[in-house]
């Protein structure tokens, strides 16, 4: 049986962690961003738009 496509979320790394709280460097390497104007897809859930939510300051949602 076909697994039902699940919906994802892109995102860029726009700013950079050095001079950032060690919470936000460890959210970012969470999400899978380690250099600036990289681009990751990951699935879109609450706990993923939560991470999002604190590091908004330096990604953004490309659509």
């Amino acid at each position: 049986m076909a697994k039902a496509a699940t919906k994802t979320v892109k995102i860029k790394q726009i700013g950079s962690p050095i001079r950032r709280p060690a919470s936000q460097r460890k959210t970012l390497i969470g999400l899978g961003l380690n250099k600036m104007h990289k681009t990751v897809e990951l699935e879109d859930t609450p706990a993923i738009r939560g991470m999002i939510k604190s590091v908004s300051h330096m990604v953004e949602i490309v659509e």
